[in-house]
């Protein structure tokens, strides 16, 4: 029996709260986790963008829009599906494959609520006079490509989906996917806890056709047990090569869910992240799902301005500009700290000047598939003519066995409806 069971959508209770067109609270309309609400915000014009201001702070983000803001650049949404009609993301997303179908019965269509979410942190370019309104995504010129790979689990085919033994590889299917449909990025705010030969597989095809694979390092900080030193681990983001992101909180520490493991290698906020739904909605959130995305986001922007680079040197950069970094450079709470995306541009562009070119190199030993921590070696040819060969590790991953619990990495704490917006002069 397969188990995918879709893991923090809503935390049981999605809360409705209320956005005056102007004004500068958000307050919790019902329910019994009203008390959970924020607390005043500031009085920006729009509360949705003015709800995202401490992320754009923490990312640094208008420093680097300076220098790149994704354009030409694809990112591939492994999810639930994307509205492709939301206002903040309009024109920017392309419907792929939908892996999932035949779960649900027919004419059922998907909510793409998670999915979505996910897809504006990454590029959502806002509406209304200068795309002043809703929500900025890190890369707001990139391209997403939305992969259906999971159902959540309010679809009445959820149960068929992660019982079904047809369904079992759709991860795979979906990495290969995009990889071949011009994915320069791959996020999966997803997870699991078994790894499947196959996955492993379509990862290292990804690297070694030069795509950066983002993922979500799982919720399940929270019940690990204190003797262990760790929480489980989780998949696709413990494979080789994956970059696996935690949570932060406010304060720019664990958040409390974040699975902590030695696969981790970054951290992004991950509570009280305002996105999008489908249908013009504008929800708010917690989870390393959220986390993944931004950082999704900012390996586009690193990728937009240097199309070439491998993805070791993009991790590279990811870890070497991370700010807030632990005692001696690393942990496993939050990796070698919390993503900046103006200095992984500049470190970026160090790596740059050095590197001519970069690309992916031949797979691993296929009689591997597991654990080991070697995701293939990248040849580079540096500037000066000299040549050099990066192998891309990934610590503590390891693992074999049935698909098991493919689950969304997110707690949803409530949705925010909006007010209708005034009429432009």
């Amino acid at each position: 029996m397969l188990r995918r069971r879709l893991t923090g959508v809503a935390a049981g209770c999605a809360l409705a709260c209320a956005i005056p067109a102007a004004g500068p609270t958000v307050r919790p309309t019902a329910g019994p986790m009203a008390g959970l609400a924020t607390g005043p915000a500031p009085a920006f014009a729009d509360d949705v963008r003015g709800g995202q201001q401490p992320v754009i702070r923490t990312l640094d983000l208008k420093a680097a829009w300076r220098v790149s803001r994704g354009a030409g650049v694809t990112v591939a949404v492994l999810d639930s599906g994307v509205d492709p009609r939301h206002r903040d993301l309009a024109g920017s997303v392309t419907v792929g494959e939908d892996f999932t179908e035949g779960a649900n019965p027919p004419g059922v269509a998907p909510r793409r609520l998670h999915g979505t979410y996910m897809a504006s942190l990454i590029a959502g370019h806002g509406h209304g006079p200068g795309g002043r309104r809703g929500v900025i995504g890190v890369a707001p010129r990139a391209g997403v490509l939305s992969v259906r790979v999971i159902l959540e689990d309010e679809e009445p085919g959820f149960k068929e989906f992660n019982t079904a033994e047809r369904f079992e590889d759709v991860v795979a299917r979906g990495i290969r996917y995009a990889v071949d449909r011009g994915a320069d990025v791959i996020n999966m705010s997803i997870s699991k806890e078994l790894a499947t030969r196959e996955e492993r597989a379509a990862i290292r095809y990804a690297i070694s056709k030069g795509v950066v694979l983002v993922a979500a390092a799982g919720n399940d900080g929270d019940r690990a047990a204190a003797a262990s030193g760790f929480a489980p681990y989780s998949y696709p983001a413990a494979f080789p090569g994956v970059v696996s992101v935690g949570a932060t909180d406010r304060r720019l520490r664990r958040a409390g869910f974040s699975n902590w493991n030695s696969s981790v290698v970054v951290a992004a906020p991950g509570v009280d992240i305002m996105g999008a739904g489908p249908g013009d909605a504008y929800w708010v959130g917690r989870g390393t799902s959220q986390a993944t995305a931004l950082v999704s986001g900012v390996a586009a922007l690193i990728r937009a301005k240097y199309p070439r680079m491998a993805p070791p040197l993009v991790v590279q950069a990811l870890t070497a500009s991370a700010t807030d970094s632990p005692p001696g450079g690393y942990d496993t709470a939050t990796g070698f700290g919390v993503v900046n995306a103006a200095r992984a541009l500049a470190e970026a562009g160090r790596l740059a000047r050095h590197t001519e070119t970069a690309a992916g190199g031949e797979a691993q030993d296929p009689s591997q598939p597991f654990g080991g921590g070697h995701a293939g070696p990248i040849r580079v040819v540096r500037r000066d003519g000299t040549r050099a060969t990066i192998h891309l590790w990934a610590a503590g991953a390891s693992g074999a066995g049935a698909v098991a619990s493919l689950g969304f990495i997110f707690v949803l704490v409530r949705r925010v409806r909006r007010a209708p917006e005034p009429q432009d002069a």
